[in-house]
């Protein structure tokens, strides 16, 4: 009975989706279901998206997506775009414009689509070209049909499926399918499948049905790690004319090896000798690698090439040597063949780059990662070099390539490693100031900031801003101090410990307010949080802090002459399983006060259940760091 069940149910599903598909009722923005308007700026009212594996070397993409447009914000959930070079061929393309009613009001062809380089603005050569819908509406809604017909003349970088493609849209119908013509082996694996409205056709065949938009919500995690999505790659592939393996990442990494690095890291003897030349004496590999990345910063410089076997294989590490610029793979690979010539290993490293965090998929080998990076293997830990800085500091991957899963390309295969993690302990800035202020409120301070790991990261670079520039930069950072003027800035970056270090003088006319005989102010002048996360009647979102820091401050005031305290708020700590604050003022001799405080803040995963919790927390030290001091004359 159930297999009967079964089999009735099957041509139904199949039925209504044909259904579905051809009913004029798609067109019609009226008709969209009312939740799926909700936190909605464009709805998907249908899409097919249909991947056909013609070859080891062929696949052909078919789309037809369907979208309701309710403004400007939802114009790019159309998704009418193609990326194509010499390997994506572009053989159909076209869309169709229905005014609210679902009548036709245009149709753009293949060759009205805009047709322009897709060369980024710092890159010398890049091959791909972009076609893509320009259409300005003259009313809301509207909705537009588009359909394209793509060839992909490599299997490596296999088209998956994620129905949702950002916040603020719904899907009423996504459906995905792949027709393995060809018979080869593929892979795949089902990520947040379970939450969302997602059917099991068949095999390697999906349909997502009435997914409501997803508002944005303040500290949640990376939105593809909590949409569905379908991850597919072959066994066996083929990258512009290269054959591959992937079974797992030590296929896939020792393919990399042989195909995409060997004979690749060449470089001249005169280099070689120059390499022994700057570290002979140095017996240390560390402090050798330490030598050759700065000779390699000095020398060159990141230029974005988009070249070679689908961009992922590194130029000639002979052409950098002779040329002095190169991409990430490209520095990477020349910094590997210099460390190579002093005797240090190292190992070619595939990243994805940027502030979020996000790790290559340990469980599922396939064509990953945006950035490429150089490991230093240590005993103690792995050091990451970023080899397309002309200034980071050695083995400084705060803020970029920091706390995350990457694959090391060796000899003998990949492996998936985890790069540094840097806690509260090692992101520290402490913050000291010496006060003087006069009977009026105004005062003036000498500040000096000190800045370690990620905290390092944010402040770097001030030093090679101008000097009017630099004075913006403080006026900005010091915004709750009015009238301010900054009167001499003094930098050091100290690369070698890693340690950034601030001194300002400044002044501020009238910060204490008066109130009759009394002055009135606020001790934490220089390190105050005032923003307060978002509040939610109901967080929907599970919540993530990235990273953790710790801020410490201690700030010395002279009081005006004849005045003495009367009044000032009481210490307080908080403890809590997010992070940690506390503040203490006291009178030292001499008519002066101490301010103290600490404030840490942990990493961690979260339910959104503890969100009120947390924004409690921040509450409270948004109110605590605006504690007063009350002033009377003595």
């Amino acid at each position: 009975m159930p297999q009967l069940k079964s089999t009735l149910l099957f041509p139904f599903l199949i039925l209504s989706f044909f259904s579905f598909s051809q009913s004029a009722d798609v067109y019609n923005a009226l008709l969209v279901p009312t939740e799926l308007k909700e936190k909605a700026n464009a709805v998907v009212r249908f899409e097919k998206k249909t991947v056909e594996i013609l070859s080891l070397d062929r696949i052909k993409v078919t789309t037809k997506r369907i979208t309701t447009v309710y403004n400007k914000y939802g114009k790019k959930h159309i998704n009418a775009v193609e990326y194509y070079d010499s390997h994506r061929d572009v053989q159909a393309m076209e869309a169709r414009v229905y005014d609210a009613l679902g009548e036709e009001i245009k149709k753009i062809k293949k060759r009205d689509f805009v047709d322009v380089s897709a060369v980024s603005d710092f890159s010398i050569y890049e091959d791909d070209r972009v076609k893509y819908l320009e259409y300005i509406p003259l009313n809301y809604p509207y909705t537009v049909e588009y359909t394209s017909e793509v060839v992909h003349k490599s299997s490596a970088f296999f088209p998956g499926w994620y129905p949702i493609d950002g916040y603020y849209v719904s899907v009423q119908h996504s459906d995905y399918e792949i027709i393995n013509s060809a018979g080869i082996d593929l892979k795949s694996k089902q990520i947040n499948f379970g939450d969302y409205k997602i059917k099991e056709i068949s095999e390697n065949h999906f349909v997502a049905e009435d997914i409501n938009g997803i508002k944005y919500e303040a500290y949640t995690p990376d939105f593809q790690n909590m949409i569905p999505h379908y991850k597919v790659a072959l066994k066996n592939f083929e990258m512009v004319g290269v054959e591959g393996s992937n079974e797992n990442w030590s296929d896939f990494g020792k393919w990399m090896y042989d195909k995409l690095l060997t004979g690749t890291d060449y470089i001249p003897e005169e280099t070689k000798a120059h390499a022994k030349k700057i570290t002979e004496g140095v017996d240390d590999k560390i402090e050798r690698a330490k030598i050759i990345y700065k000779y390699m910063q000095d020398k060159t410089r990141y230029i974005s090439i988009q070249v070679g076997i689908g961009g992922w294989k590194p130029m000639l590490a002979n052409d950098v040597d002779k040329l002095g610029y190169a991409d990430c793979k490209g520095l990477t690979n020349y910094t590997k063949a210099l460390l190579e010539a002093v005797d240090v290993p190292s190992y070619y490293t595939v990243v994805y780059g940027g502030r979020s965090l996000r790790d290559i998929d340990s469980k599922f080998s396939s064509v990953e990662g945006n950035h490429v990076i150089l490991c230093v293997p240590n005993e103690d830990e792995n050091i990451f070099l970023e080899c397309t800085s002309q200034t980071n500091p050695f083995g400084f991957t705060a803020g970029f390539t920091d706390d995350r899963d990457v694959l090391l390309v060796k000899p003998e295969g990949g492996e998936i490693v985890h790069t540094k993690i840097y806690n509260a302990d090692d992101s520290v800035q402490n913050t000291t100031a010496n006060v003087i202020m006069d009977a009026s409120g105004s005062f003036t301070a000498d500040v000096n900031i000190v800045t370690t790991g990620f905290q390092y990261d944010i402040h770097q670079g001030i030093e090679n801003n101008t000097e009017r520039d630099q004075h913006l930069h403080y006026k900005d950072y010091w915004d709750n101090i009015n009238n301010l003027t900054i009167d001499n800035i003094n930098i050091s970056n100290d690369k070698d410990a890693i340690v950034y270090k601030e001194a300002v003088k400044m002044s501020s006319s009238n910060y204490a307010s008066k109130s009759g005989t009394r002055l009135i102010f606020q001790p934490n002048l220089f390190n105050k949080v005032t923003d307060i996360p978002p509040r939610y009647t109901e967080r929907k979102l599970e919540f993530k802090i990235d990273r953790a820091f710790k801020d410490t401050d201690e700030f010395i005031i002279q009081l005006p002459e004849g005045l003495k305290v009367e009044a000032m708020t009481d210490a307080k700590e908080i403890t809590t399983k997010f992070g940690s604050y506390s503040f203490k003022i006291e009178v030292l001799e001499g008519n002066k006060l101490k301010y103290t405080r600490q404030y840490m803040l942990l990493k961690g995963n979260y339910p959104k259940e503890e969100y009120k919790a947390f924004r409690s927390f921040r509450k409270q030290i948004v109110k605590y760091d605006k504690s007063k001091v009350v002033l009377v004359q003595s």
